[in-house]
């Protein structure tokens, strides 16, 4: 792809001096027409309410989380009317997401130094942001990726830290580092090291944890990254690791914070954050081009976290604490049949409930009820036990109602495979 008349040498200066000024001159933000969203009469496709049956597919009682396989999370009704304003106007893509950069760091009370980025996902986070530390902000490497001629090679990480999403990382043509202790890392670093790579949700798994991680990178002079995609709740993992000092964090929009699914959040320093926009879309001829994030999503995001900041945590919790008791007491009326709770302690946040059986009392195993579920009426999502026996669930994706639902359906699938 050849670069359009707005991305030549003065537009691409043009595009720095715009966020380099931005930062210390946030722009206003929510300058869109106000007025509430028309009501629209749908005709044709969709006007049974339910446009995934008339393709003919199932939609699903979501009982095993933010999983992007399953669409994410469901968004607030405030959101989708705040991007529906969005859809009628047009705006600068780049202004808009410095703009929206600005309110978010305004609303996580990051540090000084700090912006944020609205991307196409946590994956699309990932790789833009390594991205902008591979080439800074040099048009000529941002158009050569994933050619690292020139360029550092190597970003470090742990053994038990790699996992499918990587995949973003390589993408940009590095060579992933390999290493389990302090002493690995000693002997790893070199004139081509490029960055440190964190996996949040494998904090345990690491000999080198979340925080001393950082303050090796810090030793060593080298930027760090914290890929955090579904750690929140807790709402303070939102802040908590730019405070505690690395240089960029990645989460998922459509998750917990029930964002659009489509989008996601890069947390950093200023410059790093510019120049991993600078190697986004609407950037032409960028690595990140493919990546493309709508003004919609842009400002969905910007709504959905001060939505997610004015909730009652605590109270949300509860509920759904409450929705898995009231599953379990149904379920545990059938003999030979068990529940017990827990909250990971990282990713997906929120209480979980095991259920267990004595298989020689029910005939039937997990994965065979996870399929069977999957096919009911109504379809009901529900995964393996996480390496445990059994099955695992959340509630905090159930809609009103469902969890009485998935109780029946429970409890007439025990019944029916009672020996």
């Amino acid at each position: 792809m050849r670069f359009n008349s707005n991305w030549n040498r003065r537009g691409f200066l043009g595009t720095v001096g715009m966020i380099a000024g931005a930062v210390l001159a946030p722009q206003r933000l929510f300058s869109l027409n106000r007025a509430a969203p028309v009501s629209t009469k749908v005709s044709g496709f969709g006007r049974t309410g339910n446009p995934y049956e008339e393709l003919g597919v199932t939609t699903l009682i979501n009982c095993e989380g933010t999983m992007t396989t399953l669409g994410g999370s469901l968004p607030h009704p405030q959101l989708e009317a705040v991007m529906t304003m969005a859809g009628r106007h047009f705006v600068s893509i780049s202004k808009l997401e410095v703009a929206a950069g600005n309110r978010i760091a305004e609303m996580l009370k990051l540090p000084g130094d700090y912006s944020a980025l609205v991307t196409s996902g946590a994956a699309a986070a990932i790789q833009s942001g390594l991205a902008g530390i591979l080439t800074g902000g040099d048009e000529k490497l941002i158009r050569q990726l994933p050619d690292l001629t020139g360029m550092k090679s190597e970003v470090i990480i742990q053994k038990s830290h790699r996992n499918p999403f990587d995949h973003q990382l390589r993408s940009t043509g590095i060579k992933l580092i390999e290493i389990e202790t302090v002493d690995d890392l000693h002997a790893a670093v070199s004139n081509r090291t490029a960055m440190m790579h964190f996996t949040n949700f494998a904090n345990a798994a690491g000999q080198i944890k979340v925080d001393e991680w950082v303050k090796l990178a810090r030793q060593y002079g080298l930027p760090c990254m914290n890929d955090a995609a579904a750690d929140t709740p807790p709402v303070s993992h939102l802040w908590d690791y730019a405070n505690m000092g690395y240089d960029l964090i990645t989460f998922s929009g459509g998750k917990a914070i029930r964002g659009p699914q489509c989008a996601g959040l890069l947390i950093g320093r200023k410059e790093m954050v510019a120049n991993a926009l600078l190697n986004n879309s609407p950037n032409e001829d960028t690595l990140g081009r493919s990546q493309k994030v709508g003004k919609e999503e842009i400002l969905g995001m910007v709504k959905a976290l001060e939505l997610f900041l004015a909730e009652d945590h605590d109270a949300l919790a509860k509920e759904w604490q409450a929705r898995l008791e009231l599953i379990s007491r149904q379920i545990t009326k059938v003999p030979g049949v068990s529940t017990s709770f827990f909250v990971p302690d990282i990713a997906n946040h929120v209480p979980h409930m095991r259920i267990t059986w004595d298989e020689a009392r029910i005939s039937l195993s997990a994965e065979q009820a996870s399929k069977l579920l999957r096919s009911s009426k109504p379809a009901i999502a529900i995964g393996g036990g996480e390496g445990k026996p059994g099955l695992a669930m959340n509630s905090f994706m159930l809609q009103p109602g469902e969890d009485k639902i998935v109780a029946a359906q429970l409890t007439k699938l025990f019944h029916e495979h009672a020996a």
